[in-house]
């Protein structure tokens, strides 16, 4: 099974890290992605740019709307995400727990279903066939 590990951090969080020796952050993430990757359970992880750095797509309208960075009012930030594949969602919870966050930070869990299973339906679709072909696709 996979899932998703998505960070978000609130303005609170983004002011304690300010706080906190930057090579200490990256030591502490350091070492939770190690420990990711020894047990074998990590398929991928990232970190994003600033929001300032990006843009919202709006398709409330007729047209879509591109709206640079930051947007709107944030009360929390998309910062970053690690996919794991793990043997079952308690596993998963167990590595979310463990994630090194503090205060104001949050971690949204999402189980990504596999390709049979997110178009059941639509097999015979020749969309679905060619998405079935794409690398790294369970």
């Amino acid at each position: 099974m996979k899932y998703m590990l998505i960070m978000r951090d609130s303005q609170e969080a983004f002011e304690a890290s300010q706080e906190v020796d930057f090579e200490e952050i990256i030591n502490a993430m350091g070492a939770y992605n190690e420990a990711l990757m020894k047990a074998g359970v990590l398929a991928s992880a990232e970190g994003l740019a600033p929001a300032t750095e990006g843009f919202v797509v709006d398709f409330a309208g007729e047209k879509p709307i591109v709206t640079d960075g930051p947007y709107g009012e944030t009360h929390e930030l998309f910062n970053g995400f690690w996919i794991l594949e793990v043997s079952s969602k308690e596993e998963a919870v167990e590595w979310a727990s463990r994630a090194p966050l503090g205060p104001g930070s949050k971690l949204e869990v999402r189980r990504i279903p596999s390709q049979e299973e997110a178009f059941a339906d639509f097999a015979d679709n020749e969309y679905v066939k060619k998405a079935a072909e794409l690398p790294d696709r369970h």
